[in-house]
């Protein structure tokens, strides 16, 4: 095993990282939608969980049809959310609680009310304003899409721009037709992203999660994608042409941003900035490898873990690969089990068939129909969430886990705003259900906390319903329970602090029989027991001989020295 202990540590390789999806944390206003100053209001709980930093969805302006992610202006704040000088005190208040402060930069597209996409739709063929686009003339007199690409939430990936005789283009739009690609090829391009890098690290902010890394950079002839087989699903088509994804264009952009930060930090001396790549290259270690080389990114998302089964082989899969990547070039995973892109672990892990290898999948948004037990569910995201709290790298928390809140399935259809659900007309129940905004205590006519209202005015309702009894979630009510979820993620958060993170950026998987899962960090070991029994774990084993435990997942349990609970997770220290 390589030796990390003599290299640099930065910040951000072993910090705790929480998400705040915006609309839904928490409302200052009462109009229903959460803003800048509920995420102020609430730093003292984020501090709480020991949190490093928080990272937030795009809140810039934006017309919101895919909440943020059509990107309007890289240099504000959508009006929904709050001011400049609403962010900026943010980052104030966050830093007096020594938490610092992530953006979501989206490159691959913007919105089509963006202003230099508008511009583009009115100026003619072969312009700057469209170079700075995928601007291309259609098939035949006009009327056919350049090529047969299909968008990522479903319908061709390219729009007519207009009928006009003598216009016959049509534009790129890898996501949706409102998210317009930019060609990153084009010298305005480029200089676009380091003017918002500048702008955002003059402010303040420690870094960015870069979203939709795959699909940038095309392939620059756009070619027709290659015949799919039946077994790729509709939504999968485009994750798996090779002519807009995981290009080596996109590592060009890439070597760019990384020049930019270096050369920022150069210039600004004591900033120790990073970049996180978020792409879903799941069980595909090359590709992370690509991504994380020293003039690219800091660090890349390992997804393997959340999207794995609960079953000792799989979950050692999911470790193997990050583990020897850290060995063998030293960059520390990005690790996290929840995002606002998939189901929540609770509801994930509660299906009857989350124990099969088979229901490994790179496409968690409906791991299946299986019925579910919530219970069970939260049970083994507590294991899980004890595992993944040991590791070495950085963790990534998605608002409103530790409250061990469920997927919300039955949003009615007229309430539902994912553009998955719209496209596809119903086929794909998209991700509304797990950015459902969170309840904060018991009272129903403040949203359960979410709303705070204003004064003589009721509390609008929140952008997406809350369900019934959602306050049995609410933080005011996990916290008189000292067996809750979120007192576990408290107590997990101060054991890493005490036992995890002081030990070397180093982990190996240890064979520990045929039943339990054993991951060894420094004087730290890590045993998970994935079965429905309890199970005995060999004391005389050479690395657990002097080990004494310090955590447990289900700490009410562990009455019998040794022995691991059901769908549970033990720590030892030695």
């Amino acid at each position: 095993m390589a030796d990390t202990t003599s290299l640099q540590r930065h910040w951000w390789q072993d910090a705790l990282i929480y998400q705040v999806y915006v609309r839904s944390f928490a409302d200052s206003t009462g109009n229903g939608v959460g803003d800048l100053n509920g995420i102020r209001s609430r730093l003292d709980h984020l501090a709480s969980l020991g949190i490093d930093a928080l990272w937030l969805n795009p809140c810039y302006p934006s017309p919101q049809r895919d909440h943020g992610y059509d990107v309007a202006d890289y240099f504000g704040i959508h009006d929904e959310y709050g001011t400049l000088d609403d962010f900026d005190a943010l980052l104030a208040e966050a830093e007096q609680h020594d938490i610092k402060v992530l953006m979501d930069l989206v490159p691959s597209h913007c919105s089509n009310e963006h202003e230099w996409f508008q511009a583009a739709l009115t100026a003619a063929p072969g312009s700057t304003e469209r170079a700075r686009f995928y601007f291309r003339d259609g098939k035949g007199d006009g009327s056919e899409p350049p090529n047969n690409w299909r968008a990522g939430f479903g319908g061709s990936a390219w729009t007519r721009v207009n009928d006009r005789a003598d216009d016959g283009q049509w534009y790129l739009g890898t996501f949706t037709p409102h998210q317009p690609d930019f060609d990153h090829t084009h010298p305005d391009v480029k200089q676009h992203f380091v003017d918002i890098f500048e702008f955002w690290f003059d402010r303040g902010v420690a870094g960015f999660r870069v979203d939709a890394v795959a699909p940038t950079g095309k392939h620059p002839d756009l070619p027709d994608q290659p015949p799919v087989g039946d077994d790729i699903g509709v939504l999968d088509i485009t994750w798996v042409n090779p002519y807009t994804v995981f290009r080596p264009e996109g590592h060009d952009v890439w070597r760019d941003f990384r020049s930019t930060v270096e050369k920022y930090q150069h210039q600004h001396p004591g900033r120790d900035l990073v970049m996180v790549a978020e792409a879903y290259a799941v069980r595909r270690p090359e590709l992370i490898k690509e991504f994380t080389q020293p003039d690219q990114f800091h660090q890349m998302f390992s997804f393997d873990l959340m999207l794995s089964p609960w079953e000792k082989g799989s979950i050692e899969v999911a470790l193997r690969d990050p583990f020897e990547i850290l060995h063998t070039t030293h960059v520390a995973p990005a690790w996290t089990l929840n995002n606002h892109d998939i189901q929540r672990i609770v509801t994930r892990l509660g299906k009857a068939d989350a124990h099969l290898p088979e229901s490994w999948t790179n496409n968690n948004l409906v791991l299946s129909n299986a019925a579910i037990d919530l219970e069970l569910g939260a049970r083994r995201a507590r294991a899980m969430t004890a595992l993944i709290f040991a590791l070495p790298g950085s963790l990534y928390l998605y608002q409103g886990e530790e409250l061990g809140l469920p997927e919300v399935l039955d949003i009615p259809s007229h309430r539902r705003e994912d553009p998955i659900f719209h496209l596809t007309e119903g086929a794909e129940l998209g991700r509304d259900g797990c950015r459902v905004p969170l309840p904060w205590n018991t009272d129903e006519s403040t949203s359960f906390g979410f709303s705070k209202p204003a004064a003589d005015a009721s509390v609008a309702d929140p952008w997406l319903p809350q369900p019934d009894g959602w306050g049995a979630y609410a933080l005011t009510t996990a916290e008189d329970d000292e067996t809750s979820m979120v007192e576990l993620y408290r107590s997990v958060s101060d054991a890493r602090a005490q036992f995890a993170v002081t030990q070397p950026l180093q982990a190996e998987i240890l064979d520990l029989g045929d039943e339990l899962v054993g991951v060894r960090r420094g004087d730290l070991i890590v045993v998970v027991n994935a079965t429905t029994q309890p199970v005995a774990v060999d004391l005389e084993h050479p690395e657990l001989a002097i080990a004494q435990p310090v955590f447990s997942s289900e700490p009410g349990e562990m009455h019998t020295p040794g022995v691991i609970p059901a769908n549970a997770t033990v720590w030892f220290s030695s």
